[in-house]
């Protein structure tokens, strides 16, 4: 089975899902391994590093797909049109691709017109026999350490207390909106650097592990927000009413932070605003805010994606592209060791392929696509023509 490695082409994407560790895991798996020249670079993984590990480095897309049964990808393949290389066409018909590959009804139906069995690891089920593999909660605990780093960078004042010969200075107050995976690494990383830390989410298992890491609890709490979580442990879309009740509570409070961190997502939606312009406004200059979810279309109001603005009052707004591509290294290790477990739990020694049996409950959460037909619960009604 040859196993491929491509290079990112799109925007802002420094990650790559193969490293040398995994390269070699997958060898022994009886796999030959093909990577892309240049693929782990932007993540300081250069082409020898793949060779070293039993690898071939191929020179181009092309080269590294040739007779491909297996593609492991970070983001979706670009198709025509989208780039100088049109990626989809490359892959071998038949060959399953794995990644975060933007599971959407058209993005299906492209799959599955081009006959790739497609495996969108975002879709993978929140269960505990699936927490190795998830490739959500890798990323987001690393978005969440390197947005408080971030933060700490772009603020003028020090995150501790500092107590000098010459006077001293105050710990910062944070706030990190959003205690899921993202938010709570948060929370940890501000609590290491000394800040003093509150959070909130609308969830109510949030509140106690909120505490459990040493920050304070900010929010609104009432009968519906006990019902605030699915089962998968996403945050559920609540009624206007609450969201009313809780920005009174975030606005007096966030009026008196330093930094503030926003995470707060809504699977498969845009992400919820959770700070308007008035609530920037209130803000002292030189505080910083942190939009982990701007490619989502941002929990800040006056949140740009993919830049950093200062707001007239002196207020600055991170709101980059891709927060775990900016921790590139230990992004892309976490990702590739998700893949790797994916598919050393499905594997079938004999045939030295992937198994994947259609009635596993993650095999059905993952597959968008097989054998030429949208198979996903969620777009199954989308036939390949």
């Amino acid at each position: 089975m040859r196993l491929a490695v491509l290079k990112e082409r799109r925007p802002a994407e420094t990650r790559v899902a193969a490293t040398p560790e995994t390269v070699k895991k997958f060898i022994g798996l009886g796999c030959t391994v093909a990577v892309e020249a240049g693929a782990g670079l932007a993540s300081g993984i250069p082409d020898a590093d793949y060779a070293a590990a039993g690898a071939e480095v191929a020179p181009d897309a092309a080269a590294a797909l040739k007779g491909a049964g297996i593609v492991l990808k970070i983001r979706a393949p670009l198709g025509a049109g989208e780039g100088a290389v049109d990626e989809l066409s490359l892959i071998p018909r038949g060959a399953l691709v794995l990644g975060q590959l933007q599971a959407d009804e058209a993005m299906a139906q492209a799959y599955a017109k081009a006959g790739i069995d497609a495996g969108a690891m975002e879709l993978l089920p929140r269960i505990t026999r699936a927490q190795s593999m998830d490739i959500l909660s890798s990323q987001a605990n690393l978005a969440g350490y390197r947005a408080v780093v971030e933060a700490a960078s772009a603020f003028d004042r020090g995150f501790p207390m500092l107590m000098t010969a010459a006077g001293t200075i105050s710990a910062a107050n944070v706030f990190i909106m959003g205690a899921g995976v993202a938010g709570l690494q948060a929370i940890a990383t501000a609590r290491r650097l000394g800040g003093r830390v509150s959070a909130t989410d609308v969830r109510p298992a949030a509140k106690e592990e909120i505490k459990s890491l040493g920050a304070s609890f900010v929010g609104y709490e009432s009968e519906e927000s006990k019902q605030a979580q699915t089962a998968g442990g996403y945050a559920k879309q609540l009624s206007a009413e609450f969201y009313a009740e809780q920005a009174k509570v975030v606005a007096t409070h966030i009026a008196k932070q330093d930094i503030v961190v926003t995470t707060a997502l809504v699977q498969g939606r845009k992400a919820p605003q959770l700070v308007t312009e008035a609530m920037v406004r209130s803000m002292r200059p030189g505080s910083v805010i942190v939009d982990i979810a701007a490619d989502a279309g941002g929990n800040v109001a006056l949140t740009k994606p993919g830049e950093m603005v200062v707001t007239e009052n002196g207020v600055k707004i991170l709101g980059f592209h891709n927060w775990p591509g900016r921790i590139s290294g230990a992004s892309s290790a976490l990702f590739a060791r998700n893949l790797l477990t994916f598919l050393t739990t499905f594997w079938d020694k004999e045939a030295k392929a992937p198994k994947l049996p259609a009635e596993d409950e993650i095999v059905r959460g993952v597959m968008l696509t097989r054998g030429g037909a949208v198979v996903h619960p969620s777009f199954a009604t989308q036939k390949a023509a």
